[in-house]
């Protein structure tokens, strides 16, 4: 088994339209992961992701900063070294806080067959 080492500093970032900035760190083009998908992503101000019900399971770590989650129709307050797991029918909304940034490690599996 080979060692693969992706140096995500040289990834390009993708901007998205008041979702902040993402890049695919984990993928099949990377490192051949075929049933995995990781992905680094950048919010800031009033910026927020909505991880959609995707009938997989995932998980958000908060890297830096500090903002808001919304689940269940409550808000958490989450800063660096938080997270949530999210089942495959549930969603979550993340945001960052007023004047700081959040940097977020976004992991997503599929489900196992029974």
């Amino acid at each position: 088994m080979s060692l693969t080492f992706i140096d995500t500093n040289k990834l390009p970032k993708k901007a998205t339209s008041g979702h902040g900035e993402v890049v695919e760190v984990l993928n099949d083009a990377l490192c051949g992961a075929q049933n995995v998908l990781g992905s680094l992503r950048w919010l800031k101000g009033a910026e927020s992701f909505t991880a959609e019900a995707a009938n997989k399971h995932q998980l958000i770590y908060v890297m830096d900063g500090k903002g808001r989650i919304r689940l269940d129709g409550k808000d958490y307050d989450i800063e660096k070294g938080g997270g949530i797991y999210l089942g495959p029918a549930e969603t979550a909304t993340i945001r960052a806080g007023a004047d700081v940034s959040l940097k977020l490690f976004h992991l997503v599996v599929p489900r196992l067959p029974k």
